[in-house]
């Protein structure tokens, strides 16, 4: 059996290889096989192999981002930024695990005792499309210097991504089995997760992938991380600084062709900046054209796929038989995954552009009345992933903050993921963290040592 994958920008269709019950046992036995070994080397030695990891990396970054352009259409510079971000953040967790992982005194009169941070065992990663690269070296640089293995099933349309990773892996001197690619659909790796020889699954990706997952994990007591979809509040106060704060709304909203999870997607916008914010948002924005995403010279990648930009038309569309009032775009281009940078106004409750996550390079501007409905209007949403918050006053802005109900919040600054800091979300944008120190101990056994 064979899945197909299609260059967005081109067209071309790739046939690619599913993997036998025969394969993917194989791969599983040789997790198994590979973990005790692996987890009795010295943190310092994974350290090395890690920093191997890093350099290859960066060796093999051109020829890297060629495959995520091709597979899903990312601008080529931000396929290169995709993949230095992952090689630093090897670097990172192997200078920094040995700290992350070293034992917890706890103190008491007639005991020694502590806690220590042990490896689990083979570790599931459910990966998306979005950030191919990144969003597995995420979940893997920890997971590896912390001692586990780990089995990678990839989205269907980056089956080369995966393959590259797992050769860069190979080629640093990760033994075999510690890390493996299962090119699998979602019924099997149901089937997976059952496996006993999994200990735990880590998913990012949609509610509705979420919801599944955790069912099934739960099913088999298994633990699991999930990050989950957004519909992040961008909140323009009156005061904010609004040269600057325009630079960012485009970038936060357009970057990846607005295929971001944490990417702003509701603008909450107060009276005293709002028509001059949304009229400068507007113009930056209408200078971004879809192109050649191998071209520098373009400046808003295609959609991943052409039934994702469909779905974006179809919300659009509603919205605006709803009310919502097209302030830039709205219309598909011409290519089956061409959709331009699109602003949307006086948009309400009842909206798709209010009540659900939009993928895609479509920003909802919501006006709100002041502050304290910004913060309401903020929290109208199922969703909890990230926030920002713009104002010239920085206590007001971490004062607003502290009220958002997210994983993140971010005053004067792009949302974004960054190895020193946990990462996650709250509601239907699922649990758990990744990243710093607290990603590290999600996969691992917190163990109480206690000597009388």
């Amino acid at each position: 059996m064979s899945q197909a994958n299609r260059d967005p920008w081109t067209g071309e269709v790739r046939p690619f290889p599913r993997q036998t019950d025969a394969e993917v046992e194989a791969r599983l036995a040789a997790a198994q096989a590979a973990f005790p070994a692996w987890s009795g080397r010295g943190i310092n030695e994974r350290a090395v192999l890690m920093h191997r990891v890093a350099k290859g990396l960066r060796d093999a970054r051109r020829d890297l981002a060629m495959t995520l352009t091709a597979e899903m259409g990312k601008l080529r510079r931000e396929a290169l930024a995709e993949v230095e971000k992952s090689a630093a953040a090897c670097d990172y967790y192997a200078d920094n695990a040995a700290r992350y992982l070293q034992d917890q005194a706890i103190g008491t009169e007639a005991s020694r005792s502590y806690v220590r941070y042990a490896p689990i065992g083979c570790v599931l990663a459910i990966m998306p499309w979005n950030f191919p690269v990144w969003q597995v070296f995420r979940f893997l640089a920890p997971g590896l210097m912390a001692g586990n293995v780990a089995l990678l099933k990839h989205a269907t349309n980056v089956p080369s991504c995966a393959d590259a990773i797992a050769e860069v892996l190979a080629a640093a001197g990760i033994p075999e089995g510690v890390f493996g690619v299962l090119h699998i659909d979602n019924e099997k790796a149901a089937d997976v997760i059952a496996d006993p020889r999994v200990k735990a699954v880590t998913l990012t990706g949609s509610e509705r992938a979420g919801r599944s997952v955790a069912s099934t994990a739960g099913q088999h007591l298994k633990k699991c991380v999930l990050e989950l979809g957004g519909s992040d509040p961008f909140i323009v106060l009156d005061d904010a600084d609004l040269d600057a704060t325009v630079k960012v709304a485009v970038a936060s909203r357009f970057g990846n062709a607005g295929q971001t999870c944490i990417a702003a997607k509701r603008f909450i916008v107060t009276p005293g900046i709002a028509d001059r914010f949304v009229q400068a948002f507007a113009d930056a924005a209408s200078k971004l054209v879809v192109g050649d995403p191998n071209d520098d010279a373009s400046s808003l990648a295609p959609m991943a796929r052409a039934d994702l930009r469909d779905e974006l038309h179809r919300q659009v569309q509603d919205s605006v038989a709803k009310g919502a009032r097209v302030l830039l775009g709205g219309q598909p281009g011409q290519g089956e995954t061409h959709y331009p940078a699109t602003i949307l106004d006086a948009v309400k409750p009842g909206m798709p552009a209010w009540d659900e996550e939009l993928f895609g390079p479509v920003a909802s501007v919501l006006r709100v009345a002041d502050e304290a409905e910004a913060v309401r209007v903020a929290n109208d949403t199922r969703y909890g992933l990230g926030a920002s918050v713009w104002t010239a006053d920085a206590a007001r802005g971490e004062r607003v903050a502290r009220q958002i109900d997210a994983g993140a919040c971010f005053v004067n600054s792009l949302v974004k993921s960054d190895v020193r800091l946990p990462f996650g979300g709250t509601k239907a944008s699922g649990f758990g963290r990744e990243l710093a120190e607290h990603g590290m101990h999600e996969f691992t056994n917190i163990q109480t040592i206690y000597v009388a």
